[in-house]
């Protein structure tokens, strides 16, 4: 028996996923790690502890089964995408916090590049809209701001990486400084039609080449982990940012496939095949994966606060003590009450790109009570896709009929029955919710020589289809109302 060894290192919690030939998971660990929120607007996360987490967890996984490196056929790593670590090449070390995706502190550098005219060249050539969630602007952030930073990376000493670079560095001790195309893809330096880094972006943002990982497929065998700490001689076969990685875990393989995973954002992605499709109205062209000389892409809007805003509830107002007890308390009433929240705790993304835009909740009434604001809430991650599904729908010229789920706010029944009565579609729950890293198992396994695409395809497991029911006069007016408060939550922090 060989088995996959799947990284899962996400936005809050460092996680591996064992899997055997049969692409079954036979042991987890997974360690949670702190969230750093200096000033408003600002998210950070300890590369370090990142780390240390990560390496932690490779080891009990490993221990759970008395496994030694020689029984791994292959490591696969997905990753937060576009949060950003700088460290020097000679140490290891960080120089900063990694700065993380749904940071915004470069919002205003953002408004003046596209202010000068800037994004359409952007645009054509990464297929992203200028904005502080990609890594671009984090790095020259950096580099502006931490004493010395600039000239050290002029000087050829420092390393950028996007959290793959920065756990691949830390597996091989140094030996491999690389990414794969669908994280290169999301910094807004990568040229996606090149497939190469562009070297105009980077004297935009005045990047020295010299810190850039270099590029590789998503599914390859890149070299053999070094630290004896975790287990020396691994193969390393995959590499994908998490929103491909699900897409490739739901074996959305096929062009006009689509999936959403409602984890602490909201991913929507559709398969568009060899085919670049370009947005009309805000929603990115990227990479999906790469396997051998083949490339995919796929079009992608991105919800910056969804699961989070039921994180929010819990740990911010303190409204319930467990995250599964949103969905017992949502449906202790009937409807919304006429409240509807608007979650822009870090602005809003796709389709509306506004980082100025903050959170609202619209609607209360002397009879409102927390079941439903925690209900609005729920709602709000909904509605906040199906303007995304609709978006897809006019720029893939055709409507999204089926929709499959991931992540850990798709068990919420009522969510996802929601979801499907308001986006009047089919969405389907499968029976793994951890499409992620089964989506880096995937990939790394067929880099390994254990599947093949064929064979995965016939591993796909149905959980549960939920089917709208909904009225089309209820479904216009739910929406003319989320509308009107997203309009009214816009521009705030302006």
């Amino acid at each position: 028996m060989r088995y996959i060894l799947a990284i899962d290192q996400g936005t809050s919690s460092s996680r591996c996923i064992l899997y055997d030939q049969e692409a079954n998971p036979v042991a987890i660990a997974q360690q949670e790690f702190k969230q750093l929120f200096p000033q408003p607007g600002w998210v950070e996360h300890d590369a370090e502890e990142i780390w240390q987490t990560q390496a932690g967890v490779f080891k009990q996984v490993l221990m759970q089964l008395q496994l030694r490196p020689v029984d791994i056929a292959g490591i696969g790593i997905t990753n937060q995408r576009e949060t950003t670590v700088v460290w020097e090449r000679r140490t290891g070390k960080p120089i900063y916090n990694a700065i993380v995706w749904q940071d915004r502190r470069t919002a205003d550098e953002c408004s003046r590049l596209k202010e000068a005219g800037l994004e359409p060249m952007v645009q054509g050539k990464t297929g992203l809209l200028i904005d502080a969630y990609f890594s671009a602007t984090k790095i020259r952030w950096i580099l502006d701001h931490v004493d010395g930073a600039r000239d050290k990376a002029n000087r050829g000493e420092l390393a950028f990486g996007t959290i793959d670079s920065w756990l691949v560095w830390n597996l091989t001790h140094g030996e491999l400084h690389i990414t794969d195309v669908s994280n290169a893809a999301r910094t807004m330096l990568y040229n996606i039609d090149k497939m190469q880094w562009d070297d105009d972006l980077l004297a935009l943002f005045a990047i020295p080449a010299s810190m850039l990982p270099a590029v590789k497929p998503s599914s390859a065998t890149y070299g053999n982990t070094s630290n004896v700490k975790i287990g020396a001689g691994i193969p390393i076969t995959a590499i994908a940012g998490d929103q491909q990685a699900a897409l490739f875990g739901q074996l959305c393989i096929e062009a006009g496939m689509a999936k959403c995973t409602y984890g602490t954002g909201s991913f929507l992605i559709m398969n568009t095949g060899s085919k670049r499709v370009v947005s009309k109205q805000g929603l990115l062209t990227t990479i999906a994966w790469q396997i051998g000389d083949e490339v995919f892409y796929a079009l992608e809007g991105s919800v910056f606060v969804g699961g989070a805003v039921i994180q929010w509830l819990r740990d911010g107002l303190m409204l319930f003590e467990q995250a599964t007890d949103c969905e017992m308390l949502a449906e202790s009433v009937a409807d919304n009450g006429g409240v509807y929240f608007v979650p822009a705790l870090t602005g809003l993304g796709a389709p509306h790109w506004d980082p100025h835009a903050r959170g609202a909740i619209f609607g209360i009434t002397r009879g409102t009570n927390r079941a439903h604001l925690i209900r609005a809430a729920l709602e709000s991650i909904c509605f906040q896709v199906d303007d995304l599904l609709q978006i897809l729908a006019d720029d893939s010229g055709e409507p999204v009929s089926q929709l499959r789920i991931d992540g850990g706010a798709a068990v919420n029944n009522l969510l996802v029955q929601f979801q499907a009565d308001i986006s009047a579609l089919e969405v389907v729950r499968p029976a793994n919710l951890e499409t992620t890293a089964l989506g880096a198992a995937y990939l790394a396994g067929i880099a390994a020589g254990l599947w093949s695409i064929a064979e995965l395809k016939e591993k796909w497991r149905l959980d549960r289809s939920f089917h709208g029911t909904m009225q089309a006069h209820e479904i216009e007016s739910l929406k003319h109302q989320w509308l009107k408060a997203v309009s009214r939550a816009k521009n705030w922090a302006d």
